[in-house]
Parts: structure tokens; sequence; C-alpha cells
């Protein structure tokens, strides 16, 4: 169902750039075949990226599709903001020449004297179907292209250094009122949807595992969508998460996308496992700092239903000294009304990408109860990351890459 809705999103946005890209700013000619022969190839790399990532072929099949995706989508946004303004201006512009003076026709010609037609302003322009003098409205549609092109060439040239730059280290206390004061200051580096993939590369690892390190955290917290691909297409890019640094251990969790693999998860568990990273799956280990004790619990992703692997916290949380402090790593904010049942105290995130490309937040706030940053739901609160890496375009606007240094409070 996902990818018919998409396709038909896709189709509908190459129609209506079309129109008002093509068809409205040029005329009958070599100019618009042109144009048009280059949206209808944009529109095949779109979709041979997308038959690439399912074959697992290389970058360069995904780039560019991948590109003009975020270029296509901040096009369409612009030029629909623009249609309001757009209509305003025209119905001035019909105003204006309703007002103009009609003019008189000039007498005929006595009979004796030719009458000489006026030469065309331009062989060429005559020749493309386009007209010599482009009246108001062809001015008004080809003033709106260029701003929209602008515009959308802008924000996604801006949206890709964001993306590939260095993540924004995010330092959140958080308090938790039954935490032994032993354990105050106890500081957790949490990194999420680093997805590795045909557009990372092992530097983009190398770049998070230097900073997490940086922080000299007591706990590294991977709360998932590690990666996006087999251990034998990515197992490479893996490779220096061995080199993390914490007093007391890294853990993951699963994410929705460690289950799009058909395999399922087994493999990046056992991959990370030799590479010192502990995945809790569905269950709980005690963190003991300076005589006191932390009950830290992960769980599947809810995606993991589909596998026959779905998230049991009764499992993860069942059975422990409630009145100990307690932190879940679950990979989706809506995870948090099941935590509040069982009683966590902070519950660690990710997912949501803190909407990656704007205005997508808005769109993710309809599914998720918090779409970044620190939010209480009862006594339990939860902090969602906006994730270091990027799915799909390599684009990131209103939304940069971020690893969070959470410091627990008494």
């Amino acid at each position: 169902m996902f990818v018919l809705i998409f396709l038909a999103g896709v189709l509908l946005g190459h129609a209506y750039l079309w129109w008002r890209l093509v068809r409205q700013t040029t005329g009958q000619g070599r100019l618009r075949r042109a144009m048009t022969l280059v949206l209808v190839l944009m529109l095949a790399a779109l979709m041979a990226t997308f038959l690439g990532a399912r074959l697992g072929l290389e970058s360069w099949v995904a780039w560019p599709g991948y590109l003009w995706i975020a270029v296509m989508f901040y096009l369409v946004v612009i030029l629909v903001v623009l249609e309001i303004p757009r209509a305003v201006v025209a119905a001035f512009l019909r105003r204006e020449r309703a007002r103009e003076p009609v003019a008189v026709p000039a007498l005929s010609a006595p009979a004796s004297y030719p009458v000489v037609e006026p030469a065309p302003a331009s062989v060429e322009a005559a020749d493309r179907g386009e007209p010599a003098s482009p009246d108001r409205r062809l001015l008004l549609a080809r003033t709106v292209a260029v701003v929209a092109g602008v515009g959308a060439a802008g924000t996604v040239g801006y949206g890709v250094t964001t993306a590939l730059g260095d993540p924004v280290v995010e330092r959140v206390g958080v308090t938790l009122p039954k935490l032994d004061q032993r354990l105050s200051g106890l500081r957790f580096a949490v990194v999420s949807d680093i997805h590795l993939g045909p557009l990372t590369g092992i530097g983009h690892t190398e770049r998070i595992v230097r900073m997490i390190n940086g922080l000299e955290p007591d706990v590294v917290a991977i709360v998932g969508d590690l990666v996006d691909g087999s251990v034998a297409r990515l197992g490479p890019l893996a490779q220096p998460l061995k080199h993390l640094e914490s007093r007391y251990g890294a853990f993951f969790v699963t994410g929705n996308h460690e289950y799009f693999d058909p395999a399922g998860p087994g493999e990046w568990i056992e991959e990370l496992g030799e590479l010192g990273v502990r995945s809790l799956r569905n269950e709980r280990v005690e963190i003991r700092h300076q005589g006191a004790v932390l009950d830290l619990a992960g769980v599947n992703d809810v995606g993991g239903a589909s596998a026959g692997e779905p998230p049991d916290f009764a499992k993860a949380l069942g059975g422990r000294d409630t009145s100990r402090s307690s932190v879940l790593l679950a990979h989706q904010p809506i995870q948090v009304t099941e935590a509040a049942r069982h009683g966590v105290d902070l519950q660690l995130s990710g997912h949501t990408h803190g909407g990656q490309i704007a205005p997508f937040n808005l769109v993710v706030g309809l599914q998720q109860p918090v779409v970044s940053g620190l939010a209480r739901f009862g006594d339990t609160q939860v902090y969602v990351t906006r994730g270091a890496g990027f799915w799909g375009p390599p684009v990131r606007v209103g939304a940069p890459p971020e690893i969070t240094l959470v410091e627990l409070r008494s």
C-alpha cells in the first residue's frame, strides 16, 4: 500500500511540475520538448534509485535519484505555497488589462497602396512557437518558476551540507525522582538512525565513533536503525563500532529498518556482538555505579511483530525491583505508552529523524507522540534524538543530525 501511495504521489508531483514549469513557461517547440524530456529522465532516475536499492546496486545509481526526490519535493512545496500570491497577481494583471483603452483601428489604406505586414521579431522564436514578446502572464509564470527553482536548489544544497556534516552534540540533563544519589551524573551517549547504506561510507561511522568517544560516556545506547542492508554488503562500514569506548559498555536495540531485510536482524545482532556491542532483545541488564544499581532494559521495535519478534515489555521489565530507577531503550517514541504502564523512568528513542526534511516534522507528529527532544508522559520521561544519519535523500532541513549526551540527575 505504501509503495502504491508513493508512486501515485511521485507521478502526480511530476505532472504538476510539468504543468507549472514546462507547459506554462514555454510555447510549442524544441524548448518545451527538451524540458519535458529532462523531467521524464529525472522521473526515470528516481525509479531506478528505488529499483537499485532493492537490487543492492551501488551509490552512483542512488545519488541522482535521491537528490532529485528532495529537489522535486521542494519544487512542489514552493510552487504550492506560491499558488495564492500567483493567483492574486494574475487577477491584478487581468484587471489592469481590462482597464487599458481599446485601440482604435487605423483607416484602411487606399487600394492603390500595398499593405506591408510586419516581419516576425525573431525567426528562431517563431520556429519554436514562442511569442517574440512574452505577455505578462508568461512573464509571471516564468518568474514563479525561477523563484521555485532557486529556492529548491538552495534548500537542498543547504540540506545536503547539513546531512553530510558533523552531528550536533546535544547535552541534556534529565532528573529522575527515584534515582539513587550515587547514580547522579551517570552519562549516556545516545545515537540512533545511523542508517549505514549505499550513500554512506566508512567515514560516516568513524566520525560518529570519534565523537561519541570524545564525550567519555558511561554507557553507549544505539537505539535502532543502524543499517539499510545486509552484513555482506555493509559489514565493513560497521567495523569502526568496535572502537566505541565507555565505562559500562555499548548496547543496541532493533529499529524498524533492521526488519526490512528478509533475513531479519539476526545476522546483524551476531555481527554487533563480535564488535563488542550487546543487543538487548526484550531483556535488561544492571548498570552498577558507585555501589548503586540502575536497570537498563531494551525492547524490540514494533516492526518486529511481523517477523515474530514483537516488543515484550513484561519480559524486559517484569520482576525487577521497582524501587530502582530504570532506563528503557526503545526505537520508536510511540512505545512510551507501554513503557509508562511498566513504570519506566526514562525512555530513549529515535526513529523520527526530527522530521529530517521540513515540513515533514508536521507529518511525523501525527504518527509519533514526540518528534524530538524531551517530553513527559505521566511519571515516565522520553527523550527522542534526531538521529545521526539520514534515510533516502542525503538531505536534512530543520533537523540537523544529532548525538546526545544524557546525564541522569537525582
